[in-house]
């Protein structure tokens, strides 16, 4: 069943319903799957890129579809005034944010002995620092509430590593211990703070990748493949669920075709 707009009709009350979310790098790749995927349970969406255009547009757009309020916004999440400007401006929107996805990222290859300083606190800063800055923005009013659902994308490289790839590596390895950090901090207020480590997927961020890389890569996967944004997303939505997400904290989801397994 389809609605008029051409996406998918609710046949059920959305696992989401009642809830605001903030999902930042959602124009495209991982962030939009995810926040087509809320939208399509219920979410109302605070949608936030870097790169404001007709990407996020169309995102908004699909999204808002689904009946859901959405509202999209220009934010470098690496900037702590982006990051402040934001949330203020979901929340005088939308109302107090209840579920964050830490999406926003991005990817290079370069060997350490070629790397700039500057390449290496450029990844820092994107693909850590947001995490921190943005978590610690949705905290004061998850706090009040007494209700939060923190959850960061990381991936299978921050577990295993990847040659060529030490910063980004080191990054999201950083988001990892971070947020089984903060899920012992907040985890007695009723916040849960959890991971996504993807392993490879079809996204405009790895772009910049070596086909050498890629197809090393690919052939060492058990599945023989890279995943889908779409595949990703639904490991997402469990953990904003209740009662799908209620018992996980501190925990690194994998949907990685078999890149890592614990």
């Amino acid at each position: 069943m389809t609605s008029e707009q051409g996406v998918p009709a609710r046949v059920r009350p959305g696992v989401l319903a009642g809830r605001t979310a903030l999902v930042t790098g959602a124009a495209s790749g991982i962030g939009a799957a995810i926040a087509e995927a809320y939208a399509a349970e219920g979410a109302r969406l605070c949608l936030a890129d870097r790169s404001p255009g007709p990407n996020l547009d169309r995102i908004v757009e699909r999204c808002s579809a689904f009946g859901v309020d959405v509202i999209g916004a220009h934010a470098d999440v690496a900037i702590e005034d982006d990051v402040t400007k934001l949330f203020a401006t979901a929340q005088a929107e939308l109302g107090p944010i209840d579920v964050l996805v830490n999406n926003a990222g991005i990817l290079t290859e370069c060997r350490v002995q070629d790397m700039s300083a500057a390449m290496f606190d450029d990844m820092i800063a994107v693909d850590l620092r947001s995490v921190f800055l943005c978590s610690r923005a949705a905290l004061p009013s998850m706090l009040e509430h007494g209700f939060g659902r923190i959850i960061n994308i990381a991936s299978q490289l921050g577990q295993k590593g990847g040659q060529g790839l030490a910063h980004y590596s080191a990054a999201k390895a950083g988001v990892i211990g971070f947020t089984r950090a903060l899920a012992r901090e907040v985890g007695a207020n009723g916040i849960t703070a959890n991971c996504i480590a993807p392993g490879p997927i079809e996204t405009p961020l790895g772009g910049d990748l070596s086909d050498e890389w890629i197809d090393t890569l690919r052939a060492g996967l058990p599945l023989k493949r890279f995943g889908q944004p779409h595949e990703v997303a639904p490991t997402a939505v469990l953990l904003a669920s209740d009662p799908g997400g209620n018992l996980y904290t501190g925990q690194t989801l994998g949907p990685n075709s078999g890149d890592v397994m614990p």
